[in-house]
């Protein structure tokens, strides 16, 4: 079955299903032990998601037939630049091409929603997803937020 890439409102069951599966796999490997979860849930409640759909921004799906892959989010910030948010490939799927095609579908909605570059950030213990971005083309630089768990900031111009 194709790998389908589309839209969803970050309230759709799915959209929360994979959203738990996201902040346990992040918040278990920010502690090195599975997450409780009450910790996922709190990781989940500090960053709330209902700025994801236009047009403030984009919470995308990678889909198999009925089963979600991953996700992928994306935040309008001022500037014309967006922030990208929320990239989850699903364990079973790691390898396979499904984080880069999400990346590369939240490129192509960001350059139609006319902005001009894509930031992120991402932490040291995260070597699949610094490992992506790189291979996309985004450059590690500067902070550009103070979140407490970031300590990796990447940039991308969309061009």
């Amino acid at each position: 079955m194709p790998i389908l890439v589309s839209a969803t409102s970050p309230t759709s069951a799915e959209a929360k299903d994979v959203s738990i599966r996201y902040y346990e796999d992040i918040v278990s490997r920010y502690h090195g032990r599975p997450a409780s979860r009450q910790e996922t849930l709190d990781a989940q409640a500090g960053y709330p998601s209902d700025d994801l759909v236009a047009p403030l921004g984009i919470l995308l799906l990678a889909r198999q037939g009925a089963i979600v892959l991953g996700c992928a989010g994306m935040r309008v910030r001022p500037g014309d630049i967006g922030e990208v948010t929320r990239v989850f490939v699903e364990p079973a799927a790691r390898g396979k091409g499904v984080g880069r095609r999400l990346m590369k579908e939240l490129e192509r909605k960001s350059r139609e929603l006319g902005l001009h570059a894509l930031r992120l950030d991402t932490r040291t213990d995260l070597v699949e997803a610094r490992s992506l971005y790189a291979s996309l083309g985004y450059i590690e630089g500067e902070a550009h937020n103070t979140d407490p768990y970031a300590n990796h900031w990447f940039r991308k111009e969309l061009g």
